[in-house]
């Protein structure tokens, strides 16, 4: 049995907290109002870790094409729990094509690691201060995405998933990119400052994932502090691992207790090519045709792939 461990760590001062509300004498509401949430809050925020590296075993099963990825995390996660340290990765570059399933994985990843997601989407990012806050002497001025999740969250470790960050663009003078370089650093991490809220925020222990077509319009010294995995699309026996589990999660869900639980091979077969963002919707449509029809098991009829849903992806998330 895999639990839980968590334990606490500040990820800021509250002296300092104070000291920069009395600064801002009231001038602007919002940052004003933000003071006093993180005084509210308090400092201390859980970091966790699971007890086991059982804990990947679902992840393994569910997302099995991103084994190489896992086995270095075990490898991790075994060493924190050998120090009783905190899982200390590198961050992570998901590199493959759309629909082999690296923000689900993000996402799963979170899960089994017992803390919070936070997506934020770089194909619309144009400026940095989405991630890092915009000064408070601007029209519009708001926190950064970063210190929004460490202080409005209950962990210091939520992993961060940016996606597409490729696609990020910008100017010399407002790079999307340019936090990055400080938040991705150990070392520089734990000093992070927000410009909206000008006070340091230990942002150390955030688990970044970064997912990518390709490594192209990412800088150098960015891809130097990550480590870069090539996720391959499932094979033929991984997609139909994948696709039972879609099912079943259904049967489970809508409680068909009445329906086979198992796929047959010609309805996997034509499920194959389906983009995983439309296979839970397909398998649900070929239930209710099923049910309605009196049957208690799919047949291949029941799988109507509409439109060029199947015609260009290969089984992924």
């Amino acid at each position: 049995m895999t639990i839980t461990i968590a334990q606490t760590r500040p990820v800021y001062n509250i002296a300092e907290v104070q000291g920069a509300m009395e600064r801002s004498h009231g001038r602007l509401p919002e940052l004003d109002a933000f003071y006093e949430r993180m005084l509210d809050s308090g400092a201390d925020r859980f970091v966790t870790k699971p007890s086991s590296t059982d804990a990947f075993d679902e992840l393994y099963e569910e997302c099995p094409n991103f084994s190489e990825v896992l086995d270095d995390l075990s490898r991790y996660l075994g060493l924190a729990l050998a120090g009783n340290s905190s899982v200390n990765v590198m961050p992570v570059l998901l590199l493959g094509e759309p629909g082999v399933g690296k923000t689900h994985f993000g996402k799963r990843l979170a899960n089994a690691i017992g803390t919070e997601f936070e997506l934020i989407s770089m194909n619309a990012l144009s400026a940095g201060f989405i991630i890092s806050g915009s000064s408070a002497s601007w029209k519009g001025a708001k926190c950064g995405k970063v210190a929004e999740r460490l202080v409005r969250g209950r962990y210091a470790n939520p992993v961060v998933l940016l996606d597409e960050v490729e696609k990020a663009t910008g100017s010399t003078q407002s790079d999307p990119l340019s936090a990055l370089y400080q938040l991705l650093e150990p070392e520089t991490s734990r000093n992070f400052r927000d410009e909206f809220i000008d006070v340091d925020i230990d942002a150390s222990q955030i688990f970044w994932v970064m997912t990518a077509n390709s490594t192209e319009g990412i800088p150098a010294p960015l891809l130097s502090r990550m480590a870069v995995y090539d996720v391959p699309a499932p094979t033929p026996e991984q997609a139909y691992g994948i696709a039972q589990r879609i099912y079943e999660g259904l049967l489970t869900e809508l409680q068909l207790k009445q329906l086979d639980t198992v796929l047959t091979s010609a309805v996997l077969a034509k499920l194959m090519n389906v983009s995983p963002r439309e296979m839970r919707k397909t398998l649900l449509d070929a239930l209710g045709y099923a049910v309605a029809a009196g049957r208690n098991s799919l047949q291949v009829d029941d799988i109507r792939v509409k439109g060029n849903a199947g015609k260009h992806h290969r089984i992924g998330f």
